[in-house]
């Protein structure tokens, strides 16, 4: 599969709309964000970039050459500038290095082996150097006793020591950055324009800048290009300086983005890194990759605009992005990748089979039109008859409260931003992002007892969350949408069971669709409610469970938990092997608390007792499932999900009469069934249902009206083999559409 090398290196992709899990939090925008001084705050794109069609085809489109010279003649005079003083501060760096102490240490590698050297001499580079020729070439970054460091920076004492190089996340976090500031080196140098943000992403990296006397434009990306190889080329150094916030100031002085950064970022009498290589320096914690010579293949691949720190009442700046390889063969595979994933986007095949649209006069809420609210129904349907057999109770709660309940729940302190508030005869009410408050009421609403538990609560409610208009793309990130939202009230000695029916349903919905799945535990965030001694539990209940059921194939993301308790993050790998988070499995012990939730308890020296709170969703939202599964099985939808099931074909206008009988018994039968009666050739026809992805194509003539049967051509057999097939009885043919819809088999098979 196209791609399927690359993006099995990539993390993945943060979800947009998980149950009670904030933009902010959940993928906060499709990037991770780095520890660099450059992305200490979190973006929010102000306009998309257009389009996602071929990237070659895009560029071909694009006038031949830029109007601009390649570089800046003369050069920027804050190069200069920013030169002299790093040059003198790397005068003073180099003798303290120099005077500092060479004692013998022991460096610790990975499988418990120890190498010999000396404190502020020997390097990682020298240690990789000393295992092989081949590790050193493709390492592109060390950990010291956990910490990232650049492999050329000398150890300063005893150590355990990893040696990272592009396969891994951390390494091609790395690369990426450091890829980011050749890219921030070739604007400058182009330009002239003066850098803001610069971080890596899921899948390349960025950097945005403020210019205004011009705007990038596709023509701009060849000459960026040449000045990147340029810079690539000359194997430039990535140098690195600790330098006081006063000396910073001077430094930055000509950009008021750094000195916005340096002056609200770096506390006073203190100090922080820069980063030079080339003429580029700049404000970064780091670490870089050795020299610019590593990077092999690069290219840009887009651009848009945004605002400085994310806020829309900032100023806007401009935005460049670029992926990059150390490996020109894997660039070649990135593209075949792009063209792939192109001809799969939702958005292209949601208007060729006339699934959905979106409106300016409602941005971010889907119009779904008729074929593809019968994929909307059938997933929900889905999901409902699996509530049936797992005993879970369907609720409607409202779908706009009075601010004190979001103010009880603690979302108006946490979330209010990414809410539609309401002004309402003088009160503040919002539209609900999310269904657990509403629930928390319903469970409140009357006494519980022990014997109810648990109550397995669920809900296809509509939520709303007010996302940047930016930020909208297509059905991934919208302001209007649905999940398939439970939660479940059970008694701290239900946790562990409920957690395995929870898994057991994840893993048969998504072996439905032919998804595999990743895990992470998220644990605490900085803006936790509760005491810790209860979230440390919570957390440890979660590890007991993933131990149990999916020993060593789980990952810990900490400090990236809802506010409320920690979760269980679950991403699905589509055809093309991208990730996406869906499914979550938030432990709650908060928000029982906070709505004052009890059950009569077994013991009666102990009558009231407090629920667990359970939160989960598998689909998540069901506009982004829509949108994952639609690329996954690039529009050839599976017989029982499909919304154009059967087309049928007469040979000539004697047959109406039978085709008619044939669709009128498929239909009330229940499935979805067309009639090609137009004026096209019959070979044109059966093309016609090919491209619209009919799964099966009925040629009905003489032969077929007289023996009261269908002809049967199958969408997914190969081109040589759709002649005319033997014919079926048309109860033949009902019986294996029932049996194939029943299954939900992924074959297009009788």
């Amino acid at each position: 599969m196209l791609g399927r090398r690359f993006f099995t290196r990539i993390r993945p992709i943060r979800p947009f709309h998980l149950c009670h899990v904030p933009p902010s939090s959940a993928p906060r925008s499709p990037l991770f964000l780095t520890r660099s001084m450059a992305n200490a705050a979190p973006e929010v794109t102000s306009q998309k970039p257009k389009g996602g069609g071929n990237l070659k085809e895009k560029k071909a489109k694009a006038a031949p050459a830029s109007a601009f010279p390649l570089e800046l003649q003369p050069a920027p005079a804050f190069f200069d500038h920013r030169i002299k003083i790093f040059e003198k501060l790397k005068a003073e760096h180099d003798e303290f290095v120099k005077s500092q102490p060479r004692v013998d240490i022991v460096i610790t590698m990975p499988d418990g082996s120890e190498r010999k050297g000396k404190s502020w001499e020997t390097s990682p580079m020298d240690v990789a150097k000393e295992v092989s020729k081949s590790l050193s070439e493709r390492i592109v970054i060390a950990k010291v006793d956990g910490e990232l460091w650049d492999l050329e920076r000398p150890l300063e004492g005893p150590c355990k020591l990893e040696l990272l190089d592009f396969e891994h996340p951390e390494g091609k976090k790395v690369f990426w950055h450091s890829s980011a500031h050749v890219l921030g080196e070739a604007a400058e140098r182009h330009y002239g324009c003066h850098l803001c943000l610069g971080p890596p992403t899921d899948d390349g990296f960025f950097y945005e800048m403020g210019m205004e006397d011009r705007a990038v434009t596709l023509t701009d990306y060849p000459s960026l290009e040449k000045v990147a190889e340029s810079a690539i080329k000359e194997k430039q150094k990535f140098e690195r300086l600790v330098v006081k916030k006063e000396t910073l100031l001077e430094m930055f002085n000509y950009n008021k983005y750094k000195k916005y950064l340096i002056e609200t970022k770096v506390p006073d009498g203190t100090s922080t890194t820069v980063y030079r290589c080339g003429p580029m320096i700049d404000l970064c914690v780091g670490p870089h990759i050795p020299h610019t010579g590593k990077i092999k293949a690069m290219m840009i691949t887009k651009n848009s605009s945004s605002y400085f720190l994310g806020d829309a009442n900032n100023e806007s700046l401009q935005r460049i992005y670029g992926i990059s390889f150390p490996d020109k063969k894997q660039l070649t595979e990135y593209k075949a990748f792009l063209e792939e994933a192109a001809k799969r986007d939702h958005r292209r095949i949601g208007k060729d089979q006339e699934l959905f649209f979106f409106n300016e006069l409602s941005p971010g809420s889907c119009f779904f039109l008729p074929h593809g609210t019968r994929i909307y129904n059938t997933l929900t349907e889905f999901i409902r008859s699996e509530y049936f057999k797992r005993d879970y109770q369907e609720v409607i709660s409202p779908n706009m409260f009075h601010s004190k309940l979001w103010q009880q729940s603690g979302h108006w302190q946490n979330y209010k931003d990414d809410m539609f508030v309401l002004d309402i005869e003088k009160e503040k009410w919002g539209l609900k992002p999310m269904n657990c408050p509403g629930h928390c009421i319903i469970f409140g609403s009357r006494d519980r007892s022990y014997r109810e538990l648990p109550i397995r609560m669920a809900e296809f409610g509509i939520l709303h969350r007010n996302e940047a208009s930016g930020a909208l793309t297509g059905l991934t990130r919208v302001r209007r949408f649905a999940q398939d939202d439970t939660h479940v009230f059970c008694m701290p000695s239900q946790v562990a069971g409920e957690i395995s029916a929870l898994f057991d349903f994840m893993q048969h919905v998504y072996g439905t669709f032919g998804l595999d799945f990743q895990l992470e535990l998220s644990t605490r965030p900085d803006n936790f409610l509760g005491d810790i001694k209860t979230w440390d539990h919570a957390e440890e209940q979660l590890k007991e469970s993933l131990e149990k059921h999916y020993p060593g194939k789980w990952e810990l993301n900490p400090g990236d938990g809802a506010f409320y308790g920690p979760k269980i993050d679950i991403s699905i790998r589509d055809s093309l092997r991208r990730s996406f988070q869906c499914a979550t499995i938030q432990l709650d012990f908060q928000l029982p608390n906070q709505f004052d939730l009890k059950y009569r308890g077994e013991d009666t020296q102990n009558p009231e007792v407090r629920p667990v709170m359970i939160h989960r969703a598998i689909l998540g939202s069901l506009e982004r499932f829509i949108a994952i599964i639609t690329e996954h099985f690039a529009g050839k939808w599976p017989f029982w999900l499909s919304p154009r099931q059967v087309v049928i074909i007469p040979v000539g206008p004697a047959f109406k009469d039978y085709v008619a009988q044939v669709h009128d018994r498929l239909k009330s039968e229940g499935f979805y069934v067309d009639i090609d009666n137009g004026p096209d050739t019959l070979p044109k026809k059966i093309r016609n249902a090919e491209i619209s992805q009919h799964n099966f194509i009925l040629v009905v003539g003489e032969a077929e009206m007289t023996a009261q049967s269908v002809n049967v051509r199958n969408r997914d057999i190969g081109a040589g083999a759709k002649g005319r097939d033997e014919m079926m009885s048309l109860d033949d043919f009902v019986t294996k559409l029932h049996a194939l819809k029943t299954s939900r088999s992924l074959e297009n098979k009788l």
